[in-house]
């Protein structure tokens, strides 16, 4: 675990919840509403983790991704995703070059789009798993091997990957073990009709949003070693294994309602998100440890892509969603 760069003061996660208050209202001169979604996204950024956004066409997922590059300062790099995307497309290839001085042909690395700091991985469920996977490899090692040579990739490094819900037309399934690699679940939806109109008004007629770098790669890097500090009771981890130990059938503790409809439960990565993202709620808000609140507010983005319904909750149409919640009012925090 990376060692504090900052010690845990006062003075240090204000200086964090001033940095968050400057990047939201510079990425609303871009993106319209949204706040929730938006907060994830940072919140993601500022835990080191990578997110899945899941709406319809048309929500500013890649509007709102695209802008956080540029306010971050990042390299910023989009990887359209088709089914004939190829895992070479995305993590670069050898290719052969002729040296002039010499005559001779040698092997030269041409890297892919992933060597940047923010990939926008695009409509990530409208390619073949093979490329889905390549891509998640990538998520997972933070590095790319191609022949006998490895290549590493700059720091800081997040992936937010768009989605299109399953039940539209040529989208392949994001198997729920590559999945488990995001830290959150991001979903959009519609904006209000002040909101659209807001957006029509704005986005039709001469003037672009002209948005400005107001943190660096090295401030991230700062933030995530602060929120990696935030210090966090024994109590408060006993709750999020608790939670995360209740979605799973085979445990003896899961309600009779996750034994009827859930299929598999989320893994220990989940435990390790809840109280990261329990963490970074902390640090925003100005307090010195996490709590179970925050643990709370982000069970929702953490667990929705980790649990897996049965058929029994799609014939009584009962979603993850509400499994999620009934959890949230059963699981005590005390673990009585």
């Amino acid at each position: 675990m990376p060692a504090p760069a900052v010690p845990i003061t006062v003075e240090a996660v204000q200086r964090l919840a001033t940095q968050r208050q400057v990047l939201l209202t510079e990425l609303a001169k871009a993106v319209v509403g949204q706040k929730e979604v938006i907060e994830n996204v940072l919140l993601t950024v500022f835990c080191g983790g990578h997110g899945l956004i899941e709406g319809v066409p048309g929500l500013a997922k890649t509007l709102l991704i695209r802008s956080l590059g540029r306010v971050l300062d990042l390299r910023f790099s989009r990887v359209q995703f088709t089914p004939d995307l190829m895992p070479s497309d995305i993590t670069g290839t050898d290719v052969l070059e002729e040296d002039h001085e010499t005559g001779r042909r040698k092997q030269v690395f041409l890297p892919g789009p992933v060597f940047a700091n923010l990939i926008l991985a695009d409509e990530i469920n409208r390619t073949p798993p093979k490329t889905q996977a390549a891509m998640l490899q990538v998520m997972q090692e933070r590095e790319v091997t191609v022949g006998n040579k490895t290549y590493p990739l700059p720091h800081p490094f997040h992936v937010f990957a768009t989605q299109n819900p399953l039940e539209q037309e040529g989208t392949y399934v994001l198997p729920e073990a590559q999945a488990d690699r995001f830290m959150f679940h991001i979903r959009t939806t519609y904006p209000t009709r002040a909101e659209e109109e807001l957006v029509v008004r704005s986005t039709t007629g001469n003037q672009a949003a002209d948005l400005k770098p107001v943190v660096t790669a090295d401030e991230i890097v700062e933030i995530q070693k602060l929120v990696r500090a935030m210090p966090v009771s024994d109590e408060v981890i006993r709750y999020a294994v608790r939670l995360v130990a209740s979605t799973r059938p085979e445990e003896s503790i899961a309600p009779a309602y996750v034994k009827e409809f859930i299929r598999w439960g989320a893994s220990p990565r989940a435990s390790q998100y809840l109280i990261l993202g329990a963490k970074a709620r902390a640090a925003v808000a100005g307090k010195l440890c996490a709590d179970y609140e925050g643990v709370r507010s982000v069970a929702r983005q953490v667990l929705r892509h980790r649990l897996l319904a049965n058929f029994n909750a799609r014939a009584q149409k009962v979603s993850v969603n509400d499994l999620i919640e009934r959890l949230l009012k059963d699981v005590p925090v005390d673990g009585k």
